[in-house]
């Protein structure tokens, strides 16, 4: 973390391959490039690893000089967990979620689910995030038709792992990971095979699981127009950062603040530009990412620290505490650290939009590894 004249050196990031401000910011090489001429300091993935079969560690971020931006859940875990940090700032960018049922089902809308089979993924980690989604996903919609998760059967869908083929001293393939095995894997064994009924997906993988399976969309989430009801991991975003840095190095993530806001405000004048490098950082086809992001993903990339978006994570940390994926409660408005935002307004309003550096030089996209779900 520091050289040997105890000066800061190196900070660590991690992201979740997803669209936000930070991938564009890391993508583009801003950060990277002013962080180097402020103070000379390199970046580095929090998970680098030239093994296939090992599995990035990002539920328990406690490094120093760290700070993320990804799903909610994980986070609010950490913290719940006593792991300092700060968050400094929100994004909001709505994504596709549905509920899903296969047409011999019988199940057309919500209030058929009374009394049927849900399937909710149940993987051996330290924080479910995939099985909090899906648990959000159903109780919300059920709770729009006057039901409750006790009006139907929960069946757990255990990911069973894939062993790791090795061919010729190489491997080949793997069963854990992010190079692993698909998503939606366990979810869409079990409902073509009709062990449940219904299932939750999300994303790019959860829209393309839904036209493989031919299957019956019974509640597309992301259309309601009640942010209460859409509200899930991803659904505000937050960027955090470790206290430690945010004490002693404020410069540092002011910097970082300012890179990844202007991000965001640049997509907002680059929708073409934003589209090819989020299919980058998601890792799906341009059609795919407006289909499961919308076309105006480039609009909903911009930081804030709005009351509205503090009130809705403070709501999902208290469904987290509900349903007791954490045990230990908190203040989600002590948790916000207002003042980098507020430095960060002060002094550059309005925002310049910069230009992006060329895709194909050396510094834009070099920073695209690390990503983590």
């Amino acid at each position: 973390m520091t050289n040997r004249f105890g000066r800061l050196n190196q900070l660590l990031y991690a992201r979740c391959p997803v669209p936000s401000p930070l991938a564009l910011a890391m993508q583009l090489g801003w950060i990277e490039e002013a962080m180097y001429q402020l103070a000379n300091i390199e970046m580095r993935s929090l998970f680098e690893s030239t093994n296939p079969t090992d599995i990035p560690q990002h539920f328990d971020i406690n490094q120093l000089n760290a700070f993320r931006q990804g799903g909610s859940a994980p986070v609010i875990w950490a913290k719940s967990k006593q792991q300092d940090t700060r968050v400094i700032g929100l994004t909001w960018t709505d994504e596709y979620q549905s509920l899903i049922a296969l047409p011999q089902s019988g199940i057309q809308q919500v209030k058929d689910l009374r009394g049927r089979r849900i399937g909710l993924p149940k993987h051996n980690v330290p924080l479910d995030h995939s099985r909090v989604a899906a648990l959000r996903g159903f109780s919300v919609m059920l709770e729009t038709e006057g039901l409750s998760l006790k009006d139907v059967e929960i069946i757990d869908l255990p990911d069973h792992e894939i062993p790791t083929q090795v061919r010729d001293g190489q491997i080949v393939s793997t069963g854990t990971g992010r190079r692993g095995r698909y998503s939606y894997s366990s979810e869409i064994h079990a409902i073509s095979h009709e062990l449940v009924d219904a299932v939750y997906v999300k994303d790019v993988r959860g829209a393309q699981a839904t036209h493989l399976l031919g299957a019956q969309v019974i509640a597309n989430i992301n259309q309601y127009p009640d942010p209460y009801v859409r509200l899930n991991n991803c659904t505000p975003r937050p960027l955090t950062i470790n206290s430690w840095l945010l004490e002693h190095y404020p410069h540092l993530v002011d910097c970082l603040l300012l890179q990844t806001h202007m991000a965001g405000a640049w997509a907002q004048d680059h929708p073409l530009e934003t589209l090819a490098l989020l299919s980058r950082e998601v890792g799906w086809s341009e059609n795919w990412i407006q289909y499961a992001y919308g076309n105006e993903v480039h609009q909903s990339l911009q930081l804030d620290l709005s009351a509205e978006n503090i009130k809705r994570l403070s709501l999902y940390k208290d469904f987290l505490l509900q349903h007791q994926f954490i045990t230990q409660d908190f203040s989600i408005a002590h948790w916000i650290d207002h003042e980098p935002m507020e430095r960060l307004l002060r002094k550059h309003k309005p925002f310049n939009r910069r230009k992006p550096l060329v895709l194909g030089s050396k510094t834009a996209g070099a920073n695209s590894k690390g990503l983590i779900h």
